[in-house]
């Protein structure tokens, strides 16, 4: 079902009424596909498999396009929604969830940024009609996480493209319709000048280099690859890669990706307060040993969930600016976002994990919390929090200390002068996650 509105017809409580609408259809098909994923998570943690399961339910509800303009036959969903249906999937199957958080991501950069190319238009309402799923291919050789520079470049000749990158991660690469990667613009380009390019299944070989044999979020299938490429001229995006990561793919990957966290954490939050009601009640009302540390959980959860959600706001309140997208500030802001959220859920989890104690700890209880923690565990890691706080550090003497409480950039208040520098022209190193 479509939700379609124009604004010279409806005025602005039906458009209210109408996104509303929308997003408690896309949110029950979410439910639908939770389940799924819960229902398989955990074998899909034991055999280190993709989680065949959840992603067909996601194609069957239509989830993929969820946020391709409808006009495309996407849902045209606000991101706020696609950051929720990370969450409540997040709660079902980390692997799940991180995989949609990704594949979102990836197609919210097209969706800014390639269009109205005629190429790129085409491929969204082909994602939309045939639910294709999208991986990126951001990491590489000795960069790690250094996603603003690329080793291989791109070389293009009479209307068509090749490209040959050694990724050292790509998820989920074997079980994607389409890699969405970064490339050097062209051999004599610098590392920094980078496009990002779209390459469909038939377009690509992918050469296994590295396996995939990981504590946590074993179902993201991320191994490494030598990716060879080759198509049309037209599948790399029109924009620099540049804007194209300060306006859209960290913002909203770290976005996606602590909504997922926010998620895995909840579950564990939910398991461990079962167990010290269960125990509660087993034992005449006496609390079990770690319940105090339930409490403490509960407010964690409380407060990466309100950090979340703020920064989502946030966004989406500057997401057609290109100019307050491009600040120091915002930039910074985002950036420490990723930090702060991983850096909380692995705290909310372990409070969960000592509040259920041995209960929690084994893998065979129905309150276990094993998988929950050995996934979040990965969130300070990926993109590492230590390479974000470092370019932050020079970044953030240009940021101003808020003279108030509350966040004023919203209520019409004036920034500081610094605070509007574009982070691409600030005399500072790149910010990188």
């Amino acid at each position: 079902m479509k939700f379609q509105y124009s604004s010279a017809n409806f005025d602005s409580n039906d458009r209210a009424v109408a996104l509303g609408a929308a997003s408690s259809s896309l949110f029950a098909r979410a439910q639908a596909v939770a389940a799924m994923a819960a229902l398989h998570s955990d074998d899909v943690d034991r055999k280190a498999r993709f989680p065949f399961e959840a992603i067909t339910a996601a194609r069957a509800e239509r989830l993929l396009g969820a946020i391709v303009p409808s006009e495309l036959d996407g849902d045209g969903a606000r991101l706020s929604d696609i950051v929720d249906v990370c969450y409540m999937l997040g709660r079902a199957c980390a692997s799940t969830g991180l995989i949609y958080a990704m594949h979102q991501a990836s197609v919210a950069c097209i969706v800014r940024h390639g269009r109205p190319a005629a190429w790129h238009d085409r491929l969204l309402r082909r994602l939309s009609n045939e639910q294709l799923l999208l991986a990126s291919s951001t990491t590489e050789g000795q960069n790690g996480g250094n996603i603003r520079s690329s080793a291989a470049a791109i070389n293009v000749d009479v209307g068509r493209c090749t490209l040959e990158r050694e990724a050292t991660v790509i998820s989920y690469a074997e079980y994607a319709d389409g890699i969405v990667t970064t490339a050097r613009r062209a051999i004599d380009a610098a590392n920094t000048d980078q496009v990002l390019c779209v390459f469909l299944k038939g377009d690509y070989s992918l050469k296994p280099i590295l396996a995939w044999d990981t504590l946590g979020m074993r179902g993201t299938c991320s191994a490494g690859f030598t990716l060879k490429a080759m198509g049309e001229a037209a599948q790399i995006l029109p924009e620099r890669y540049e804007t194209i990561h300060v306006q859209t793919m960290m913002p909203i990957a770290h976005l996606a990706w602590s909504g997922t966290w926010a998620g895995i954490a909840a579950d564990a939050v939910e398991r461990a307060r079962l167990f010290v009601r269960n125990a509660a009640q087993r034992s005449g009302g006496q609390l079990p040993p770690g319940a105090s540390h339930l409490a403490q959980a509960i407010v964690k959860l409380r407060a990466l969930r309100s950090l979340v959600s703020a920064a989502v706001g946030r966004f989406e309140a500057v997401s057609s600016n290109p100019l307050a997208l491009a600040t120091v500030e915002f930039q910074t802001y985002m950036n420490l976002l990723k930090v702060s959220a991983s850096e909380q859920a692995v705290s909310t989890v372990m409070s969960a994990m000592r509040a259920a104690g041995l209960a929690g700890y084994r893998n065979d209880s129905e309150f276990s919390i094993c998988r929950h923690f050995r996934d979040i565990l990965s969130s300070p890691i990926m993109i590492n929090n230590e390479r974000i706080l470092a370019g932050i550090t020079v970044s953030s003497l240009l940021t101003a200390t808020p003279a108030l409480l509350r966040d004023t950039h919203n209520m019409g208040a004036d920034t500081s002068r610094s605070c509007e520098q574009p982070a691409e022209h600030a005399l500072i190193p790149e910010l990188t996650t």
